[in-house]
C-alpha cells in the first residue's frame, strides 16, 4: 500500500510540474551588467514552474525539461560575454545571478531562482551542486582554495563550498550532511575567487570623493572617482587568502583618479620617503574602526572598498598600502599577521630600523594603520613588540 502511494505522489507531482509548464510562455529580459546591456530570449521550452515543493524529484524534473529545452542561446553569450571581458568566476557568477534574477525574481520564488543559478553554473563548467536540507535548498560548488568563513562539505574527496549561506544567516549550515548532492553529469571544473581584474563600469556612474591628508606641513588633496557597484560585487565576497585578497585591482577609473596623482607627489621623493608618504596616506586619510563596530563580523575590504568606505581597519589599509607600493614601486613585501593585527614589511636596499629576516631576505616595517605612536619606517607598535606573528603573504616582484 506504502509504494502505490509512493508511486501514485510521484505521479501526481509530474503531473503538476506539466502542467505548470503547459502555462508558461517564453519572454524577453532586460538587464544592466556593469558597462552593458543584456538583451535575452526566454523560450517556453525553459520555464519551470511555479511548485516550491523541496523535493529531489522536482529538480531533477526541472533539470530534464531545461536541458531539453533551447537554453543554450543565453549559454552561449553568457560564456561569450564572460571570455570577451575576461570575468573571473566570481564576476561571472554575479552575471549568472543577475540572469537568474530576471529569469526567475528570487522574490517570487527562491527554489526557482536558485535553480536557474545551479543551472547555468553547472552548464557553464562548473562543479555545482544542490543540497536539500532542513526544508532548505542549500548551493554548493568545487573549490580548492583557502576559505575561511563559509560552511563547506567534503563530498567523495572534494571540497564544495556553499554559495548562498548569506541567505540563510542564522542555520548552521556546517551540519548539513554530504550526501544526496544534485549534480550536472559534465560539470567538472572547480570554482575560484580569486578576483585579478575588475570590470568595465560606466564612466557616467562614478562619482567623486574628496580625501586629503596632511604630509610634512603640507595638505594633499584628491578627487577619486568611485563606483558604488563595487559593494555589490563583494556584498557576500568571503575571506579568502591573503594573496588572494592583496592583489585584488582597481577598477580602471578609479586607478586612473588616484595612482597618477600620487605619482606625481612622489615625483622628487626618494624610495624611502616615497614608502613613507604612501604609508601615512593609508595610515592618516581614512578613518578608523574594528570591523566588528562597523559590520558586527569580519570583513576585509578590497583597495577600492577602503577609498569609498567611511570606515576602515587594518587589513583593509594593509591590502591598500600592498596595492600602491607595487603599483608604484613594485617592492618585495610581507604581511605579518598578529592576533590581533595585521601590518605590513617592505624589502628596501638597505633595511631601516628594526628588520625583520624572512627566508634569507631582510625587511623593513611599514606600519599603515594609526597606533598609539607616530610610528616611522622600521618601527613597531610598543604593544607588538614581544607579540609573536606569523607572515600569511610574501610577495616577490616579477620583472619582464
Amino acid at each position: 500500500m506504502n509504494r502505490l502511494l509512493k508511486i501514485f505522489g510521484t505521479l501526481l507531482l509530474l503531473l503538476t510540474i506539466e502542467q505548470s509548464y503547459g502555462q508558461q510562455k517564453g519572454y524577453n529580459i532586460s538587464f544592466e551588467f556593469y558597462n552593458d546591456t543584456f538583451n535575452l530570449n526566454i523560450d517556453s521550452s525553459i520555464i519551470v514552474g511555479n511548485d516550491t515543493t523541496l523535493s529531489k524529484l522536482a529538480i531533477i524534473a526541472y533539470y530534464d525539461k531545461v536541458s531539453q529545452g533551447k537554453y543554450n542561446t543565453i549559454l552561449d553569450k553568457l560564456l561569450a560575454y564572460k571570455k570577451a571581458h575576461e570575468l573571473n568566476d566570481w564576476l561571472y557568477y554575479q552575471l549568472i545571478r543577475k540572469t537568474a534574477q530576471a529569469i526567475s525574481p528570487k522574490k517570487e520564488n527562491y527554489e526557482r531562482y536558485t535553480f536557474y543559478k545551479w543551472f547555468f553554473l553547472g552548464k557553464s563548467g562548473y562543479d555545482a551542486r544542490l543540497t536539500l536540507a532542513d526544508n532548505r535548498m542549500i548551493f554548493y560548488v568545487n573549490n580548492d582554495e583557502d576559505i575561511s568563513d563559509i560552511p563547506f562539505v567534503n563530498y567523495q574527496h572534494k571540497k564544495y563550498m556553499c554559495l548562498n549561506r548569506h541567505d540563510y544567516a542564522y542555520a548552521d549550515l556546517n551540519k548539513v550532511p554530504a550526501q544526496e548532492m544534485i549534480s550536472i553529469p559534465e560539470a567538472k571544473g572547480a570554482f575560484s575567487y580569486k578576483v585579478t581584474r575588475m570590470p568595465d563600469f560606466k564612466p557616467e556612474d562614478y562619482y567623486e570623493k574628496q580625501v586629503q591628508f596632511n604630509y610634512k606641513h603640507k595638505t594633499y588633496h584628491f578627487n577619486i572617482k568611485l563606483n558604488s557597484d563595487v559593494e555589490a560585487i563583494f556584498a557576500n565576497y568571503p575571506l579568502v587568502d591573503f594573496e588572494s585578497y592583496f592583489n585584488i585591482p582597481l577598477s580602471k577609473e578609479t586607478y586612473g583618479s588616484l595612482i597618477p596623482i600620487l605619482k606625481k607627489n612622489l615625483n622628487g621623493m626618494n624610495q624611502k620617503r616615497g614608502i613613507d608618504y604612501l604609508m601615512r596616506f593609508t595610515r592618516y586619510a581614512f578613518l578608523y574602526e574594528d570591523d566588528d563596530k562597523n559590520f558586527g563580523k569580519e570583513k576585509r575590504l578590497s583597495p577600492e572598498e577602503t577609498l569609498f568606505s567611511k570606515y576602515s581597519d587594518c587589513d583593509d589599509r594593509a591590502a591598500l598600502f600592498f596595492f600602491l607600493v607595487k603599483e608604484i614601486y613594485n617592492l618585495p613585501m610581507i604581511a605579518l599577521l598578529y592576533p590581533t593585527h595585521i601590518t605590513m614589511a617592505v624589502q628596501f636596499d638597505k633595511p631601516i630600523g628594526q628588520p625583520i629576516q624572512y627566508k634569507g631576505k631582510t625587511y623593513s616595517f611599514c606600519e599603515p594603520t594609526p597606533q598609539k605612536e607616530n610610528l616611522s619606517i622600521g618601527q613597531v607598535s610598543a604593544d607588538l613588540k614581544n607579540v609573536p606573528y606569523k607572515i600569511v603573504y610574501a610577495y616577490e616582484p616579477v620583472h619582464k
